[in-house]
């Protein structure tokens, strides 16, 4: 995928670090005020004006999080950003820097990084944050990639996990589930081309949940959206490691328990269809899937009305005592303790 014998390969030896950095990073330009010197320095200058900083680092490695053979680079690039970003969003803060960091062995050309930061580029353009730097390095297996993203916040907006309260109504931004399937998907047609390399995928059935794999997108919009309703969450995260993983992190960090409705929780049509082919149940793909990168937050029963009938939100249950503990009831009204069925990068 990354090799084609009619473009140009420029090595990266050509270039050298910085050779490869400047070139990378010159259609790179400072949008906010607080970032006073960017790439270019010993180190990034940030003036923040007294504002709180929240501060986040993802790392994401080649056949652990992610295979280039049906990844395009340029997707990777965005994929990456984003997954930062929704970390800041999930502090209620607003992302205004990143630094990218790669690894990479000597069979990327210089011309499979600037697709790479092509995608970077226009996360960074869409969601108005500032590249101000990072690190090139070389890998001796595949490819390697850590961002860093900064946000600000006034201290009264921020949310964190630990403020749930017994009674708090749970909400979830968005639909979940798409992108384990859409995994699912890519997984099955690269084994079909492993068998048959003439064979073209017909992905266009499954767009959406593709999409939601390959480029996934952070909820900053469900953010304006809560400041503008005038609702501030209780506590919140974003949904990394499925519903159920995150909901017990909510759980445990606010000393509280759940009840989280099957019912309630939002599944595309997409999304119902695909499990039944992969004959997979959608509540457990729901639960456990992950890279949805949803928000998940609680609110006060008093905001409800501010929120009621909203499409971009659904509330899926309450948070109750702890010594109760977090279960799922069920449609068939059974009450199932919620374990943590999430990926897990060092499992087998």
């Amino acid at each position: 995928m990354l090799e084609d014998k009619n473009q140009q390969r420029t090595a990266l030896e050509n270039l050298g670090e910085f050779g490869l950095i400047k070139h990378l990073t010159k259609d790179f330009n400072l949008k906010h005020n607080s970032s006073l010197v960017g790439i270019g320095d010993d180190a990034a200058v940030l003036d923040l004006n007294g504002k709180k900083t929240v501060i986040t680092t993802d790392m994401l490695v080649e056949g652990v999080h992610f295979d280039l053979s049906y990844m395009p680079l340029k997707h990777l690039g965005y994929k990456s950003v984003i997954v930062n970003l929704s970390d800041v969003y999930a502090m209620n803060a607003l992302a205004t820097q990143i630094t990218v960091s790669i690894a990479v062995s000597n069979r990327f050309p210089l011309e499979a990084l600037e697709e790479f930061y092509a995608g970077v580029a226009m996360a960074c353009r869409l969601y108005n944050v500032d590249l101000v730097g990072g690190d090139t390095t070389s890998s001796t297996r595949g490819m390697l990639i850590s961002v860093t993203a900064v946000g600000v916040a006034e201290e009264a907006e921020l949310v964190y996990r630990s403020g749930a309260k017994p009674n708090d109504l749970l909400v979830v931004s968005g639909d979940l589930g798409g992108a384990y399937l859409g995994l699912q998907v890519l997984e099955r047609e690269k084994e079909v081309f492993k068998v048959n390399p003439n064979n073209q995928p017909d992905l266009e059935p499954y767009s959406y949940i593709v999409e939601r794999q390959l480029k996934p997108e952070a909820r900053k919009d469900i953010i304006d959206l809560l400041e503008k309703l005038e609702v501030k969450p209780t506590a919140m995260i974003d949904i990394s490691d499925g519903l159920s993983s995150e909901i017990l992190h909510l759980c445990e960090q606010s000393n509280v328990g759940c009840n989280l409705f099957e019912d309630k929780i939002p599944l595309d049509p997409t999304v119902m269809s695909a499990s039944e082919e992969f004959k997979m149940d959608s509540t457990t793909i729901a639960l456990s899937g992950g890279e949805d990168y949803e928000l998940l937050f609680t609110i006060d029963q008093n905001d409800f009305e501010k929120i009621k009938g909203n499409p971009n939100l659904t509330v899926i249950g309450h948070m109750t005592s702890s010594n109760e503990g977090a279960h799922l009831i069920t449609r068939g009204d059974t009450k199932v303790p919620i374990s943590a069925q999430g990926w897990n990068s060092f499992s087998e």
